[in-house]
């Protein structure tokens, strides 16, 4: 099943997320190298969404990486919300 996370970021996402970057790539890395993680990044011109795509068995799990997450613990991303995504061709 996939699932994917959308973040709304704050205006001043650039330079808001410096404190917490690392951390949140590592939390990210984890979620990569454990297999739940497809694909990760932050959308351009403007840069205040990002997407994260999970393929995973469970929404708890991309649920609790949202809580995990310095940037949304530490106000970085003002919203978030989970879809699960009906992929057609894998």
């Amino acid at each position: 099943m996939y699932y994917v996370l959308f973040y709304k970021f704050v205006p001043n996402y650039i330079e808001a997320r410096v404190p917490y970057r690392e951390e949140h790539l590592q939390l990210a890395r984890e979620a990569k190298a454990s297999g739940h993680l497809f694909l990760a990044g932050a959308l351009q011109d403007p840069p205040d969404e990002g997407m994260l795509v999970f393929k995973t068995d469970s929404e708890e799990f991309v649920r609790e990486f949202a809580h995990r997450d310095p940037y949304v613990k530490n106000g970085v991303v003002k919203h978030w919300v989970i879809s699960k995504w009906n992929v057609a061709i894998d």
